[in-house]
Order: C-alpha cells, then structure tokens, then sequence
C-alpha cells in the first residue's frame, strides 16, 4: 500500500508540504486563528520541503543518478526531522514544559486586525498578537503544535523508508 508513495516520495513530499502549508493557511484564513512566530517557523519548514522535493524530483530526472534519489530522500527526512523538533519546542512551551522564545508574539500585519481594533490602536491601545506559549485550538488533546509534531514525525520517518527503498534497488 505505501509502496507507490514511497517510489515517488519526492512527489508525494512536495504534495504533502504544500498540502500542510494550505491547511495552516486554512485555519488563519477562514479560522481566524493568526499564527504565532513559532507557527511561522513549522510553516517555513514547509516552504524548504516543498521546495527541496521539487528541486530534487527536477535533479533526479536529470541525471538519473541512484544514489542522489536515495539522498534526497534522506535530506527530506532531516527537513521533516527538523520541523517535528520546531512543533514538539513549541508544544512543549504551549504546555509550560520549558519557556518559548523571547520573540513570542507574532509581528503579524494588519490584515487580520478589523477596523474596531485599528482604531484602538489609534487611540493607543496596545494589540495583543498570538502568543507562542498558548494553544489557540486543540483536537484530541493535542494542539495544531502537537498535531504538526505528528505529521511531521511520520513524514521523516516515511521519508527514511523511501531512502532505504531507493538504497535497496541499487
């Protein structure tokens, strides 16, 4: 059953980073859940995977090279490897396991402030934007933090078994 996504893993990567990339997008744009810079950090991981797997499926058509299909298997992994470690630092800091970072709040524009909060601005009230070391939503028991620390474990884990596939064919 995984075999057909493991052939064509750099794919399956690239469809699955953009696919993880429209769904944040989602929740901020039609949830109203704006992202903290930590959300931001899980999203860029994303952008690097996506473009990584696209770079490489171009690479790989090119020069047909065995050993760089393996490889960029494996550096997808550590990608995905990479953004599980972002989400579990920010989970962890959303259940006060250890302190987020001091740049806690996201510099967000004004594309998700409404009019009545532009106008406390004006009047010199202070906005509030998301904080790092607070869940905005949470699904059976785990945040979007915890649920992307998921996916992205499984997506390093799927990208490990491709690259030993690929090793395996020669």
């Amino acid at each position: 059953m995984l075999a057909p996504v493991l052939d064509r893993w750099r794919l399956a990567a690239l469809i699955v980073s953009a696919l993880m990339l429209a769904i944040a997008h989602g929740f901020q744009t039609f949830g109203g859940y704006q992202p903290c810079t930590l959300c931001l950090r899980q999203r860029e991981v994303y952008w690097v995977a996506g473009a990584l797997a696209l770079g490489f499926m171009i690479l790989v058509r090119l020069t047909g090279a065995p050993r760089l299909r393996q490889l960029s298997c494996w550096v997808l992994g550590l990608a995905f490897l990479a953004g599980c470690g972002i989400a579990v630092y920010h989970a962890g800091a959303e259940w006060k396991f250890w302190p987020g970072p001091s740049t806690c709040s996201s510099a967000g524009g004004a594309g998700g402030v409404s009019a009545t909060a532009m106008q406390d601005l004006l009047n010199g009230a202070k906005i509030r934007p998301p904080a790092c070391d607070q869940a905005a939503w949470v699904f059976a028991g785990l945040s979007m933090a915890g649920w992307n620390a998921v996916a992205s474990l499984s997506l390093a884990v799927l990208s490990a078994m491709a690259a030993l596939r690929e090793g395996s064919r020669g």
